[in-house]
């Protein structure tokens, strides 16, 4: 039995080829992908962007993964308490188990970079790390959560990067709570998701900013219990920040533009002692001039945040079982396998007239 998969052979160069399911052991398992979706790092990926050591071309793009485990062994099904036929969500990384990170406990940061789209090559045997394909392998390091019938797969490709990223980014690691003013920065996916969780954590206000084309994003902010939206080519985010919080700005600010603009702005917004959370990847090594007397003066706590683990994973799920929150909402492109370019270029921004929310993959889909 053979899987299709797309695969980056290079800078800017994409193909689909064809690979055969790998042979299992007791540890390890096949998933038969539901929905892949198209993160805003994966551009990057295909264009040959990193800071972290070059790409081992060829690769199988894709780490944002939700589908039903095909087959797996004895071993791994008691160890992640699934059989064969459950849905599923995988996480991005695995971690070598070796490094100093992973021994740490700290997979995301895995000195051999191990995780699924971007970092482990298809060249040789089980190929199949990626999951803009029908399959995908279950290595036996894989964080596989169960998330059975309850929950559609488009809420699974959601939970399992997106929101999961947010709880690890906003509430673990940015300490967002009771009555704190958040403002964030890009209402795409990752900002909306941040919404929620802000939410969750009884924050307040919450505002978003956005610019022109983001109307319909911003709108969606409101939905995901946002207090106000800022359209900052009509309004000055700063003014209305300053109005918003009598001059204390906010406590916590996120910026998940991924434009050196939204970093300087976050320094901007946020007041005296005030947390900056910094997801976004502002491309390669990219050098971002910030004022960093503001920085000194108010006493920032500048954090930049990368993926998501276990700890935020499984709190994700339990927040999208509640059902408070439209995440089916946020997929506005639904595409097969065949138009992986295409979804690529809509997720950068590089389709005229389209300003995506959450683009997914569908290998069920006919080209």
């Amino acid at each position: 039995m053979k899987t299709r998969a797309v695969v980056a052979t290079g800078p800017g160069r994409l193909e689909i080829r064809s690979y055969p399911l790998p042979e299992i052991g007791e540890d390890e398992g096949i998933l038969k992908i539901e929905l892949a979706g198209v993160c805003g790092s994966d551009p990057g990926i295909l264009k040959g962007k990193t800071s972290r050591g070059p790409r081992p071309w060829p690769i199988i793009l894709g780490h944002e993964i939700v589908g039903r485990v095909h087959k797996m062994g004895a071993a791994a099904q008691k160890r992640h308490n699934v059989k064969e036929g459950d849905r599923v969500i995988i996480e991005y990384a695995f971690g070598c188990g070796l490094c100093r990170f992973c021994r740490a406990g700290r997979y995301t940061l895995c000195e051999r970079y191990f995780n699924y789209g971007s970092m482990v090559s298809c060249e040789k045997p089980p190929h199949l790390f990626g999951a803009y394909a029908d399959y995908l392998y279950i290595h036996p390091r894989s964080v596989v959560h169960k998330i059975g019938e309850d929950l559609s797969p488009e809420e699974g490709v959601i939970i399992g990067a997106v929101l999961g990223n947010a709880v690890r980014w906003l509430r673990q690691i940015g300490g967002v709570s009771i009555g704190q003013t958040v403002a964030i920065i890009g209402p795409g996916q990752q900002g909306l998701a941040a919404v929620a969780v802000a939410k969750e954590a009884g924050a307040g206000p919450i505002m978003v900013i956005g610019l022109e084309r983001d109307a319909e994003r911003l709108e969606m902010a409101l939905r995901f219990g946002a207090d106000a939206v800022i359209n900052s080519d009509r309004e000055d985010p700063r003014a209305m920040v300053t109005a918003a919080t009598g001059g204390a700005m906010a406590h916590l600010v996120m910026d998940s533009s991924g434009h050196p603009n939204g970093a300087r702005l976050a320094l901007d917004l946020a007041g005296v002692g005030a947390t900056v959370v910094l997801p976004g990847l502002y491309g390669g090594n990219t050098e971002v001039p910030l004022v960093l007397d503001r920085a000194v003066f108010k006493e920032l706590h500048i954090i930049g945040v990368f993926s998501h683990d276990a700890t935020a994973v499984v709190p994700a799920i339990e927040l999208a079982k509640r059902r408070k929150y439209p995440l089916r909402a946020l997929i506005s492109h639904r595409l097969p396998l065949e138009k992986a370019r295409y979804a690529l270029e809509l997720v950068a921004g590089e389709v005229p007239g389209e300003t995506p929310m959450k683009v997914v993959l569908d290998p069920n889909l006919s080209g």
